[in-house]
């Protein structure tokens, strides 16, 4: 399995790379001379953005990184976190599994990073979380949606979405109760996210009656799935059920329709990038396509001010930005609260305190959980943006 791969890239990684004795618990370093934005004359926590900041999912690497730098210098411009600046680091994984370890062991050794924001694929925050966990730091994702991100016993390990056990049940249960489909066709990308969701609303289609017409796994960087759409054709499915992220889906969606497929296609949130447009081809490609994804937070009233700022500098607060974003605030809170920035210490209160963030009171379970998930389906229209139904 790609977890099974993961880990083994993340142990091979440490075998081959001198032993770093980490004490729990880095107390912030005193930075002079490095600017984190250029407004910091110093910087006193560095915390790290793990993202895919190049390939073809740097869409989303953007996405978190711009919410974690907005938050970083909104909180910095309110006095920083116990008196101190923030500066951010970049970390690109390109959203493989040993660069994540590699950017994992670099922010923590040279960096000297206090916190995590990210990663963004499931594949990468799980082989880095246990570099960041030996070293007693505090990880939260905005977006890894697999189960076993926060299921492997890491104490400082956290996520502001939700698990692909419970996305899958809202589409699972779409399909069969508003689509009332019969004929599913289900397939994946072999990743650990896109494979996990695929799997958990596949579970979610047998434990409501329906057995899938077919299961197929396509391989990601792919771009000709004619050979695939020749087969979902053949199958007679009503809906095609996708696995995967916007790189993958485009083409996919894209192809069906050039050969006269009409099946209802529905992914998760691995396709919430207006990105998803350009790799289909054009709007008219993406027309109905329906997905899972969180409540748009860009509807909460907490977030007004914060939303309003991201527009009036030009960009509008897609996806996953705002997640990020609330990341940054939640990391900020449990070191103010702890006064410190020990990462087990910070883990413990962030368990026992909820977090107020431009999405909302968050408030996190003995896992690093959130207590609530608010998955629902979204609907791409013909003019290549997406609006929550």
């Amino acid at each position: 399995s790609t977890l099974d791969r993961s880990s083994a890239a993340s142990d091979v990684y440490k075998r081959q790379m001198p032993h770093t004795s980490f004490k729990k618990g880095f107390l912030a370093l005193a930075i002079t001379g490095a600017l984190g934005f250029s407004s910091l004359t110093h910087a006193d926590i560095v915390i790290g953005v793990g993202a895919p900041m190049t390939g073809g999912n740097a869409a989303f690497g953007d996405q978190l990184w711009r919410g974690a730098e907005q938050a970083a210098a909104d909180i910095n411009a309110a006095g920083g976190i116990n008196g101190e600046q923030i500066k951010l680091v970049k970390g690109d994984d390109a959203c493989e599994p040993k660069q994540a370890v590699s950017v994992a062991n670099r922010m923590v050794d040279a960096d000297k990073v206090v916190a995590v924001i990210g990663h963004f694929c499931s594949s990468s925050t799980m082989p880095a979380s246990e570099v960041y966990d030996e070293a007693g730091i505090l990880a939260v994702t905005p977006a890894s949606t697999n189960p076993q991100v926060t299921e492997r016993g890491l104490t400082a390990m956290f996520r502001m979405c939700g698990r692909d056990d419970q996305q899958g049940i809202v589409a699972g249960d779409y399909i069969v109760d508003v689509l009332k489909a019969k004929k599913i066709a289900v397939v994946h990308d072999k990743d650990t996210y896109g494979q996990g969701l695929a799997d958990a609303t596949r579970a979610q289609l047998n434990k409501r009656g329906v057995k899938e017409v077919m299961y197929e796994g396509l391989t990601r960087g792919e771009k000709d799935f004619n050979a695939l759409v020749t087969k979902i054709r053949a199958s007679g499915a009503e809906v095609v059920y996708f696995g995967g992220l916007h790189a993958e889906a485009g083409p996919l969606v894209r192809q069906m329709r050039e050969q006269g497929v009409t099946a209802k296609f529905i992914s998760g949130d691995g396709i919430v990038t207006d990105e998803m447009v350009g790799t289909a081809g054009g709007p008219q490609y993406v027309d109905g396509v329906l997905m899972t994804f969180g409540a748009d937070p860009r509807q909460i009233a907490d977030g007004k001010a914060v939303i309003e700022k991201f527009r009036a500098n030009g960009y509008e607060p897609e996806g996953y930005t705002l997640y990020s974003y609330a990341s940054m605030q939640v990391v900020a809170a449990a070191f103010a609260g702890i006064k410190g920035t020990d990462g087990a210490e910070a883990a413990t209160w962030l368990k026992a305190n909820p977090v107020q963030t431009v999405m909302g009171k968050k408030e996190f379970d003995a896992k690093g959980d959130l207590k609530v998930s608010d998955y629902v389906m979204y609907q791409w229209g013909a003019d290549g943006k997406y609006k929550q139904l």
